[in-house]
């Protein structure tokens, strides 16, 4: 039985300008699985990974054609509400980006923009969070603390934290251990391997190892173009296209 998709692109095209950035990209992402999207440096894959909560939008003179759903919807439909459409998208940046508030209002920040103030109910979701991002017993005494007291690692759990706190279905993470030590980074990595349970994850990495490690599926894209998706295990070891080939076994990259 194969389920619906959570994500899905169908023949995506995204031009800067005249630069044609991303060309002809369908892809479909299941439901509570981690997608690593792997290839060099301006290959697309960021620019396909903020396709889902409509960051490219803040881009001047960007145009994108073809259709991407979440859960079935259209999130370019006129009728949709990107405010809404942010809420189920949580995003998780290549460095930490805390707030300059404390601990505890990094991560109720987006209750409180939301609207959702009630102290018991904040403070409930913020312990929540923190749990999910195997970050409370660290900073459980210090919530009133600045969020930039942190190391960089604990800082990025903060943000995980931030962004899990509205209660997304969807996580995407541009890179989100590129800026940190090896003990941060294999928390982050134990951390996307929990939270698949709860969260359809995809995450943008360099690292070939990390997305072998964390990854149910991996894309690779090259100069636009996604040259294969398949079963992580299938890409590192028997990929199809020898491009692909060539990038996972580190001939060119």
């Amino acid at each position: 039985m194969t389920m619906n998709p959570k994500i899905e692109s169908k023949n995506v095209n995204l031009y800067y300008g005249a630069f044609h950035a991303l060309k002809g990209i369908t892809m479909s992402v299941q439901p509570n699985t981690v997608t690593a999207l792997i290839g060099p440096s301006g290959c697309g894959k960021s620019t396909y990974l903020r396709l889902f909560n409509r960051m490219n939008d803040l881009i001047p003179g960007i145009r994108i054609e073809g259709d991407v759903q979440i859960d079935g919807k259209d999130i370019y439909s006129k009728s949709l509400r990107v405010d809404e459409l942010r809420k189920k998208v949580g995003m998780v940046f290549q460095k930490p980006n805390p707030f300059p508030k404390s601990i505890f209002e990094n991560v109720a920040y987006g209750l409180r923009v939301n609207g959702l103030n009630h102290a018991s109910f904040v403070e409930e979701r913020v312990e929540t969070s923190l749990r999910q991002a195997a970050l409370w017993e660290e900073v459980k005494d210090k919530l009133k603390k600045s969020a930039f007291e942190l190391s960089g690692g604990q800082q990025q759990r903060l943000c995980i934290a931030r962004a899990l706190a509205i209660e997304p279905s969807v996580l995407l993470m541009d890179e989100p251990a590129s800026a940190l030590d090896p003990i941060s980074t294999s928390k982050i990595e134990e951390l996307i391997y929990e939270l698949k349970s709860k969260y359809t994850i995809i995450i943008v990495t360099h690292n070939m190892q990390q997305a072998g490690r964390v990854s149910d599926k991996t894309a690779f894209f090259y100069l636009g173009e996604l040259i294969e998706f398949d079963d992580t295990q299938v890409i590192f070891t028997n990929p199809q296209n020898p491009r692909t080939q060539s990038y996972v076994t580190g001939r060119f990259g």
